[in-house]
């Protein structure tokens, strides 16, 4: 073949030579071996024959005696010295040609091939790569791993200390630097996992949180164990992923100058609020560097015209300890259009994603967990979305969340490590959102068929109502009425739905109009009463907990493969820790105390806990809430209850009010981020109806995880159910002090309040005891505890500790 030569004095630069130096470097002893090698296929490929090269050899190496100022070489250069330098010259020539005719690959093929010789002939036991992972070049720590693992048995155990290396270098560099990741990836993790990442990747850096927790997730199911339910390996899997490496966000502000990015963070929290939406607006307008977008119309071609989801994958993201659940945008590309719309789509939802790093929640959350100086660097995770098309829409049948730990009990049946699911019908955004008109299925995995509703209007009332769906036809993410989508020759309906008839919820035992006269319900008994699919997920979640050392959340779809009989596999989304309260003690809910010093009384869906010396009251009427004809003043009056968390941040206060906090409907509840309410120490939430829409917890959704997080406690109060108790005279006659806070809101005093307890209890405080075994929650006025006497419990005593 003809072969790249050059005749110059100087050796040109080139990067491709740079390469192959710098990994013949790694190999100071077999680097001679190698090139030998080099040679003979510089030779043989008919490159250059063997005279010429040494002539050239020669030619230069006199020619370096010039450059080096050597007036006399014959006297002033020893034979050993002119030896050497023709052996350096040597080296470097077939360097220069082995890499400008050679595909680097085979460069590789042969570092394996001198290896492998060196393996057969000498290996006794205690053979050691000459390579250095930390340093060495990615490509080379794959190739070196997997010739560790096509070795025969008993050599490769004697090498598994360097494998294990290898895969520590390599998850370091691509998945988390973290210990407390990397010390669970290099039990479980194996070289081909690496591999398919490698060759998912765009761009330099690593993955990101969402990223690793997803593939370190699966590779814990796949690895076998004895006591795993099923064959994890065939029943769980991955949607198709791909990934833009964190180290491009880096290149995307350089190139659009984009550097209000890193100055924002810094600002008042309310002018961050103020330039949010125009710092969007600029990552909107800017563009993605040309070489990754040219990357990106390749990954499109590969996939087709399927739809593509693109989420936030941040180095912080689902961190051990930190969950950011729901701080940062996902954003669906149905993917429908030609593939230059497509591709200007996927642009478009990347910068997005890009642009949620300064959110005023994001950083707001990143402040409240000592953060907010830490290189927030985002990675990209772009994957298929799982489902099925049925009509012109595409869905999974069943999707949602599952937790390890139940994060609280309705019943006392209720076994908390048993897990807890929170399940949709479609898209898994209304399983993690907190919506205002709807309802997903809340399940306790001890006990799956045990519902917080008991009566059939009430399992009616709290059914699934919408599904997100994404409309192939229009090529849009659409929220529809499940009636659109699900009728009578619907092929999961058996497993999903129920009819309702009699004023009683029947199963549907077969397919076809007709059959029964009566309104389709979205319930999931059937899936539910179904053994092998709840201890599936039980066991899902177990293994991961071990593994983990700590409870855990997931993200999944679920793809049902037959009816009769019944098969389906897990599509696993995401794993990360579970936010966790961590209760110290449970405590008995006091039966002495006066009722004119009750304030509440909560009988339904409480937690465990206790909040001592709350100092302030933030009170929105629920009723005079309902009045607003305004979106404007809700939105304003969650701007106030964001003022007032910032100006309380020292003191303990709680918020009460209307129906959802931070739901996205506003007529259902007051439309606050966690930027608003993250120094509170109780949500409580009167559960009002609204219209026909019936008040909801919001357990499982990220909104509850943000509560869980930062040690707010959830409350919902019933008041029209009996046992149930709320003081409204006490929030509605006490003085309103919003005024000696935020002066100039007398325009929304007639809505929200602040009331000073101290001020009007004549220096009493409140207390809130939760306990979930008992099911009740009360809250009322009592001295304030000092900070000596926290162990006097006053009228009530504290029972054993808190085992979950």
């Amino acid at each position: 073949m003809a072969g790249e030569t050059y005749r110059e004095d100087f050796l040109p630069p080139s990067p491709k030579v740079l390469a192959i130096h710098l990994e013949l470097m790694e190999y100071p002893l077999l680097g001679k071996k190698i090139r030998e090698r080099m040679r003979k296929e510089i030779v043989n490929r008919g490159i250059i024959d063997l005279i010429t090269f040494e002539n050239e050899v020669k030619e230069k190496a006199l020619r370096s005696q010039q450059r080096e100022h050597l007036a006399d070489p014959y006297t002033e250069e020893s034979e050993e010295d002119w030896i050497e330098r023709l052996d350096k010259m040597r080296d470097i020539l077939t360097e220069f040609y082995y890499a400008m005719n050679f595909e680097h690959k085979h460069f590789l093929d042969i570092v394996q091939e001198v290896l492998s010789h060196k393996n057969k002939k000498n290996f006794q036991g205690n053979f050691f790569p000459s390579i250095n992972p930390e340093i060495a070049p990615w490509k080379m720590l794959f190739a070196q791993a997997n010739q560790i693992e096509n070795l025969p048995e008993d050599q490769k155990q004697a090498l598994q200390h360097h494998l294990r290396e290898i895969i520590v270098v390599l998850t370091k560099g691509m998945l988390s630097d973290q210990l407390s990741f990397v010390g669970i990836a290099k039990n479980v993790l194996k070289i081909s996992d690496l591999e398919w990442i490698f060759r998912h990747r765009i761009g330099r850096g690593k993955i990101g949180g969402k990223a690793g927790g997803m593939m370190l997730a699966k590779s814990i199911l796949h690895n076998p164990d004895p006591d795993d339910p099923v064959d994890f390996q065939k029943m769980v899997t991955i949607p198709d992923s791909y990934f833009l490496g964190s180290d491009v966000i880096y290149d995307f502000v350089q190139e659009n100058n984009i550097i209000e990015m890193v100055q924002i963070k810094y600002k008042p929290f309310d002018q961050i609020n103020a330039e949010y939406p125009e710092l969007v607006e600029k990552f909107v307008a800017a563009h993605i560097p040309e070489r990754y977008r040219n990357q990106l119309h390749k990954l499109l071609q590969e996939v087709g015209q399927v739809p593509l989801i693109v989420r936030s994958s941040s180095l912080l993201e689902d961190n051990f300890g930190i969950a950011f659940a729901g701080k940062y945008e996902s954003y669906f590309c149905p993917n429908q259009g030609s593939i230059e719309e497509n591709l200007t789509a996927l642009c478009e939802a990347i910068k997005k994603v890009y642009a949620s790093i300064v959110s005023p929640t994001a950083i707001a959350y990143r402040i409240q967990k000592g953060l907010i100086d830490y290189d927030e660097r985002m990675a990209i995770l772009i994957q298929k979305v799982e489902g099925q098309r049925f009509g012109d829409y595409f869905f999974p049948v069943i999707a949602g969340v599952g937790f390890s730990h139940n994060p609280f009990v309705w019943n006392a049946r209720i076994d908390r490590n048993s897990g807890f699911l929170r399940i949709v019908t479609g898209l898994g955004t209304r399983a993690v959102d907190r919506l205002g008109n709807d309802y997903a299925k809340m399940v306790a995995l001890s006990h799956p068929t045990l519902q917080p509703v008991k009566s059939s209007f009430e399992k009616l009332q709290y059914s699934q109502k919408f599904m997100d769906v994404i409309n192939l036809k229009a090529n849009t993410m659409e929220t529809v009425h499940f009636s659109e989508v699900i009728d009578w020759h619907f092929p999961h309906l058996p497993m999903i739905g129920s009819v309702h008839y009699d004023r009683e919820l029947h199963p549907i035992l077969m397919l076809g109009p007709g059959t029964i006269d009566g309104q389709i319900v979205i319930t999931l008994e059937n899936l539910l009463k179904n053994v092998q699919f709840v201890a599936v997920m039980n066991g899902i979640l177990r293994k991961l907990e071990r593994h983990y050392q700590r409870p855990v959340d997931i993200e999944f779809t679920v793809e049902i493969l037959s009816q009769v009989p019944f098969k389906f596999q897990i599509h696993l989304l995401q794993c990360r820790q579970q936010s966790k309260r961590i209760e110290e003690h449970e405590f008995l809910i006091p039966t002495t105390i006066p009722k004119h010093k009750l304030v509440l009384v909560s009988k339904r869906m409480v937690t465990t806990g206790r909040i001592i010396n709350i100092r302030y009251v933030i009170y929105i009427d629920p009723e005079k809430y309902n009045t607003i004809e305004s979106d404007f003043t809700r939105i304003q009056l969650a701007r106030t209850v964001g003022q007032l968390n910032t100006i309380l941040g020292k003191e303990i206060f709680i918020l009460v009010g209307p129906g959802r906090w931070g739901s996205s409907n506003l007529n259902l509840g007051v439309p606050v981020t966690y930027a608003d309410i993250f120094n509170a120490r109780a949500l409580v939430e009167i559960a009002i109806p609204y219209g026909d829409a019936a008040p909801e917890a919001s357990y499982g959704t990220h909104f509850f995880q943000d509560l869980v997080e930062s040690n707010i406690y959830p409350l919902p109060i019933y008041p029209d159910e009996q046992g149930s108790r709320l003081e409204y005279d006490f929030f509605r006659s006490s003085p309103n002090i919003l005024s000696s806070f935020i002066p100039g809101l007398d325009d929304f005093s007639e809505f929200i309040s602040v009331i000073d307890v101290k001020a009007v209890t004549n220096g009493c405080v409140l207390e809130i005891i939760m306990n979930a075994q008992q099911e009740e929650a009360v809250c009322f006025i009592t001295c304030e505890i000092k900070e000596g006497d926290l162990n006097d419990y006053g009228p009530y005593k504290r029972v054993r500790p808190a085992t979950s």
